[in-house]
């Protein structure tokens, strides 16, 4: 494992100690910080993204790393500090430029979409990341190859950049001053990550705010404004493969639709939401309404804790991927995470509510079971102990049989009862199983 998983690996448990913290402290403040499923789908993306990495290594990597051998106008020393310190800046600017682009243009925001989803901002938001992001997102960092920045340098400034993002995405932490005025803050990133007019396309700061003030982009949280979190094109959906295709597949399907052949080129690098006239006459779509009801298919509490168990499960199992990343043959690799990622979409069609849901997960819980009974092992493990591989069976066996139970035992129409801050059904009345975007 390199030296970037490992510490992501690492790094996992702290963020889940983390986002504990904040549910306490959110609950001491009475905030409704979490809701569920907008959480399970949030982690279950981040889930997704790491997989993904793992086999866009050569592409974000592997390119830079040539080009800092072949195309470098310098050859900076990794053993100087000043290295590693301007480094950090200098990703942190062309950071700026990339997430600014990632609002500017559409392609670049197809990607880009995936982080601002959820209706909730939390720590699992931050969690929350594109699984095709990679596709373009290096082309922003070719500067630091051309200058000389070593690999070494920029694989671990990245990271720093990535880590220091993820505490800014909550609301128990206001504002801090002078902290505020420099680097990215929570305050700040809650007034980017926010769909009012006022915060629209601002703060694109990772760790500095400086540059949002040097460049014009900066917006400062207004309390008689609060932030509403979304997009204008709301997700409405717990599948996280849907999560990171919608855009690009509403962008497709105008550039199919636009009768100029300039239009079909524009759609994709016009800012999101730009839309040929004639296609925008002949498919309309409904205007936003920063007042829509908040998507929340109501889930009962037994269905609750069988989601979130299921989750940790699979999230064990992301882990142990990671793990085994660069030991384990492409074949067997590929495979697990098909299967990986297979088994969240599962997951989200089930927390969904839907009926098609139920019977997804039945077949993934049987699939779980089928592999060491079968094999006799389990990725990476091509023979395990006898009772390991008892309990691999058993456990989505027994799974399958409460999800059955708990299936039959759901009245028509029941909705969670459970009151509290980490509300499993989005605060959802019994009536219509939706809620306000925000109270």
């Amino acid at each position: 494992m390199n030296t970037q998983e490992t510490i992501i690996t690492w790094a996992t448990p702290v963020f889940f100690v983390l986002i504990a913290v904040e549910l306490f402290v959110a609950r001491l403040q009475g905030r409704k910080a979490y809701h569920a499923s907008d959480a399970i789908n949030s982690l279950s993306l981040g889930v997704i993204s790491q997989v993904v990495a793992v086999f866009t290594k050569l592409l974000t990597f592997g390119i830079y790393a040539w080009c800092v051998q072949h195309l470098a106008l310098f050859q900076l020393p990794s053993r100087s500090m000043w290295v590693w310190v301007t480094g950090l800046l200098f990703y942190d600017f062309c950071y700026y430029w990339l997430h600014r682009c990632g609002h500017e243009v559409n392609i670049l925001w197809a990607a880009h979409v995936v982080h601002h989803q959820s209706e909730d901002y939390n720590l699992a938001t931050a969690l929350r990341q594109t699984g095709s992001g990679m596709l373009l997102g290096w082309l922003f960092y070719l500067p630091m190859a051309f200058v000389g920045y070593p690999l070494e340098v920029f694989v671990v400034v990245a990271l720093v950049d990535l880590l220091y993002q993820f505490w800014v995405h909550t609301e128990v932490v206001r504002r801090l001053g002078w902290f505020d005025r420099v680097f990215c803050s929570p305050s700040n990133h809650r007034a980017h990550h926010a769909v009012n007019d006022r915060y629209l396309d601002r703060n694109y700061g990772g760790v500095l705010i400086i540059w949002d003030r040097l460049f014009g982009t900066f917006i400062e949280e207004d309390d008689n404004d609060r932030p509403i979190y979304g997009t204008r094109s709301p997700l409405r959906s717990w599948n996280p493969l849907w999560a990171n295709a919608e855009v690009y597949w509403a962008t497709f399907k105008d550039a199919w639709h636009a009768r100029r052949w300039r239009d079909k080129l524009l759609v994709w690098i016009k800012p999101p939401g730009w839309r040929p006239a004639d296609v925008a006459e002949r498919f309309p779509k409904a205007a936003f309404d920063i007042d829509r009801e908040r998507f929340a298919p109501p889930l009962t509490a037994p269905m609750l804790v069988y989601s979130l168990v299921q989750f940790a499960l699979l999230l064990g199992m992301g882990v142990h991927f990671l793990d085994l990343a660069k030991r384990l043959p492409m074949t067997e690799l590929i495979g697990y995470a098909v299967f990986l990622v297979m088994s969240l979409y599962a997951l989200g069609a089930l927390t969904e509510a839907h009926r098609a849901g139920r019977w997804l997960e039945l077949v993934r819980l049987i699939a779980t079971a089928a592999i060491p009974l079968l094999s006799g092992g389990w990725f990476g493990s091509p023979v395990i102990d006898m009772r390991l591989r008892v309990a691999l069976i058993a456990l989505p066996l027994v799974s399958a049989c409460v999800l059955l139970v708990i299936v039959r035992r759901v009245a028509p129409g029941m909705t969670s009862i459970a009151e509290s801050g980490f509300e499993p059904s989005g605060g959802a009345t019994p009536a219509t199983g939706v809620a306000l975007h925000r109270d």
